[in-house]
């Protein structure tokens, strides 16, 4: 595999799993099919300006730097802004028209800001669905997406 292939892997395990050490990134790489030393996890790290932060549960995991982080957010706005369409919402769910070609990358942005109210976002060509943890969550949700429009 090639390096942007193998950072992009790294990057969804990072933001998907608390990795503490390279050798639980290794391991979790191996799990994906992938196989690398810890010298290339190492370089890998440092070229994705990887930082440690705390965990929730005590102690550090790699994330990504914050810049990061706010790019996509102001992505997630400037696609509202620009492609959302429609906005409904029924019961858990929330329901995002946006302009052609654009469903995917809503879903991805929702996906990747790890909204605490937003269980995971599903999106095809058009449409996104979001499923919330709750009713109130989904309420929640659709304001703040009202707000960015």
């Amino acid at each position: 595999m090639k390096k942007a292939g193998r950072q992009r892997q790294i990057q969804q395990i990072i933001e998907e799993n608390d990795v503490e050490r390279q050798d639980d990134l290794v391991n979790l790489l191996a799990q994906a099919g992938i196989q690398v030393t810890q010298a290339t996890i190492s370089r890998d790290i440092k070229e994705m300006k990887l930082i440690k932060v705390p965990s929730t549960h005590g102690g550090y995991h790699y994330s990504l730097p914050n810049h990061h982080q706010e790019d996509r957010e102001v992505q997630l706005e400037a696609t509202i802004k620009s492609n959302l369409v429609e906005l409904k919402r029924s019961d858990r769910m929330v329901g995002l028209m946006m302009q052609p070609g654009h469903g995917p990358l809503m879903a991805l942005l929702v996906n990747s800001l790890k909204f605490p109210e937003v269980f995971m976002a599903i999106g095809d060509d058009a449409s996104v669905l979001v499923v919330c943890q709750s009713t109130e969550a989904a309420k929640k949700f659709e304001m703040r997406i009202e707000e960015m429009r």
